[in-house]
């Protein structure tokens, strides 16, 4: 998309009013008896639940399973169950004998359609993540082949795919690094083109490996959006992903790394409890649009980055102002609940 027909987009979804237009909401879960308690609790406020739970093999094989309950909530509420598949631990190593050897291949894509067919699912979405740039074009032909075949089990194809602002590697041996093993092998065009829709995971901005800063900042997130949507991506192809989770950093030490800042994906919840330990209030980052906190704990400073319902509402602005499909949030359980009480963002 032109840079002058991208500016004209940006300027006409910012003059619309927000309004109670449905919204697709897709929440992820992993199993276990907390994740579950939330679901069935908020099931009613959902349109799609998505437990991490399949993975691939080295041989193309599919293992995992879905919590009984979890399926047996959707189904009495309408929900729809579109589990992940993923490469387990983000293997990358797994994951490129899967997209280059024929064999594993082949049987990756037939146990994709076997999922769906005999778990009687909605859907499936790829959760492939740490695959290497040189895989690219392996990777969307491995798509495009597994969409064949699942559409023919009578299942939706999508993708969560980890973003980025544009196709410079960056500057630094860090955004090098990063763009080679995590963001640049998605060809976003070609994979809408063949995928019912793009899940796109705008958080981790900044995760435990990185200097402290939001889960997702608002003024990234946007440039990752619209990124996207230059390479012509279409708006209704496209579910923007939400963090529900917060991010604290310490500094922490083990023989092999030494001294170092770590960081870690925290829940709401245990972010309030933090604040109240080191009797500090978050402020809100009003660019950003996430509050943030840091402290003095026996001499050494740490930091905390919320994603309370503030920030929430502003990332589901995004979400109508581009007219998007919906959103997908990472991870139920972890989230501001408070953001429950969005009624304007619910799909039902």
């Amino acid at each position: 998309m032109p840079a002058l027909a991208l500016a004209l987009l940006s300027a006409a979804v910012w003059a619309q009013p927000l309004t109670a237009q449905p919204l697709e909401a897709i929440w992820y879960t992993r199993n276990g008896a907390a994740t579950t308690a939330v679901f069935v609790a908020h099931a009613d406020r959902i349109s799609v639940v998505s437990p991490q739970v399949f993975a691939f093999d080295a041989a193309g094989g599919i293992h995992g399973a879905l919590d009984p309950q979890v399926v047996a909530t959707a189904r009495a509420q309408h929900v729809k169950v579109i589990p992940l598949v993923m490469n387990p631990g983000f293997d990358q190593a797994l994951m490129h004998t899967l997209l280059t050897v024929a064999e594993p291949r082949a049987r990756a894509i037939r146990s994709m359609a076997a999922l769906c067919r005999e778990q009687h699912l909605d859907g499936v979405q790829f959760d492939v993540e740490n695959v290497h740039v040189s895989d690219r074009d392996a990777f969307t032909s491995f798509v495009r082949e597994s969409v064949d075949s699942v559409h023919r089990a009578g299942c939706s194809v999508s993708a969560a795919v980890v973003p980025r602002t544009s196709d410079d590697a960056g500057p630094t041996a860090y955004h090098r690094w990063i763009y080679d093993n995590w963001r640049g092998v998605y060809d976003y065009k070609a994979l809408a083109d063949t995928l019912d829709f793009l899940s796109y995971m705008t958080y981790a901005q900044h995760t435990g490996g990185s200097p402290a800063g939001p889960v997702g900042g608002y003024p990234w997130i946007k440039a990752s959006l619209e990124y996207l949507l230059s390479l012509g991506v279409p708006p209704q192809k496209i579910s923007l992903g939400i963090p529900g989770y917060s991010d604290h950093w310490y500094p922490a030490w083990d023989w092999r790394a030494g001294a170092h800042m770590t960081g870690s994906d925290i829940s709401y919840a245990e972010g309030q409890r933090l604040l109240t330990q080191f009797g500090v209030a978050a402020r809100w980052d009003d660019v950003q649009k996430s509050p943030y906190a840091m402290w003095e704990n026996a001499g050494v400073f740490e930091h905390l980055w919320l994603e309370d319902v503030r920030a929430f509402e502003a990332k589901l602005a995004l979400v109508r102002q581009y007219k998007l499909r919906g959103y997908s949030v990472w991870l139920l359980g972890l989230e501001d609940p408070r953001v429950w009480a969005l009624r304007h963002a619910i799909l039902k």
